[in-house]
């Protein structure tokens, strides 16, 4: 599925080294439904996250997001559960490119991940970099994907890019 190249949702936020085992626990990589991983995303963080995610909703987290384990099945989970884009000030590189092969926009942004807080309402251009905080009138510049990356992300990752 194709994304749209803009996000606009609600933010729910974690800290730093949020690893794939936290991000969708091991006792659930037998599934291979998205559904199925979707709702257990998170669930050993924040019981109520697969509740309150609607689409479109965005996570906001610390540094080294997607440590840990390399396994597509954390940002399928992500993605599946509704979430447009993620926000961190650093992730790890396996996660990052696992993410970008399946299609889920993350954007790098320590000043962002900082500043932002839970519950509020975030615009994202994804062409521009502008991370536009609707709560706060604060907005934030990162680097745009560059085009190739871009092309993946708007064809809904690799393989659907191919």
């Amino acid at each position: 599925m194709a994304i749209r190249f803009e996000a606009r949702g609600s933010v729910h936020k974690f800290g730093d080294n949020i690893d794939t085992d936290v991000i969708i626990p091991a006792r659930y990589l037998n599934s291979f439904s998205e559904a199925e991983l979707a709702s257990h995303c998170m669930e050993d963080i924040d019981k109520e996250f697969k509740n309150n995610v609607k689409p479109g909703d965005v996570i906001v987290a610390g540094k080294n997001f997607g440590c840990g384990s390399s396994r597509e099945h954390a940002p399928i989970s992500i993605k599946a559960s509704g979430i447009s884009c993620v926000i961190a000030e650093s992730f790890a590189r396996i996660f990052y490119r696992n993410a970008i092969n399946i299609g889920l926009p993350i954007i790098e942004s320590a000043e962002a991940a900082k500043r932002i807080a839970a519950g509020e309402e975030l615009e994202i251009d994804f062409k521009t970099g502008k991370i536009k905080n609707l709560s706060t009138n604060e907005e934030f510049l990162t680097e745009p994907f560059p085009e190739f990356i871009r092309k993946i992300i708007e064809k809904g990752g690799l393989l659907a890019s191919l």
